[in-house]
């Protein structure tokens, strides 16, 4: 499959917070766009967005599962899997799972390079929390 060649990126911002010259919605753009995305599709649960019922993870579902080496391989492949599915923009390298110590959360790397602009590989680390405990 041909590789596409872009020459930029735009997403809204889903702070949905007003420019202060404009009052347009603030525009991500390029790395931060789809920095944006990538942390949206792994923390949507599966079923959350009515027109595409399968974009998502269950990773809600791990936070207070037992840490296992099965449990991270797991998490890695279904977040790799929904990146694959749902972010053409990206040239996914490798995703990392860790459960830190003593805690309820899961910390997520992601190393991706962006198709079709020239910029060095992105690598984005966040925290996946529960909302309640």
């Amino acid at each position: 499959m041909p590789t596409k060649i872009s020459r930029a990126f735009r997403d809204i911002s889903l702070s949905f917070k007003k420019h202060p010259i404009t009052n347009d919605l603030v525009v991500l753009r390029n790395e931060n766009a789809i920095k944006s995305s990538v942390m949206n599709l792994v923390r949507t649960i599966v079923g959350e967005r009515f027109f595409n019922t399968r974009i998502g993870t269950q990773i809600e579902g791990s936070y207070f599962e037992l840490q296992s080496p099965e449990l991270q391989v797991q998490l890695e492949n279904e977040i790799t899997s929904t990146l694959n599915n749902f972010e053409p923009r990206i040239r996914l390298r490798q995703v990392r799972v860790a459960f830190p110590v003593d805690t309820n959360e899961l910390e997520v790397g992601v190393v991706y390079d962006i198709v079709g602009l020239s910029i060095p590989t992105q690598d984005i680390t966040f925290i996946l929390q529960p909302t309640r405990v």
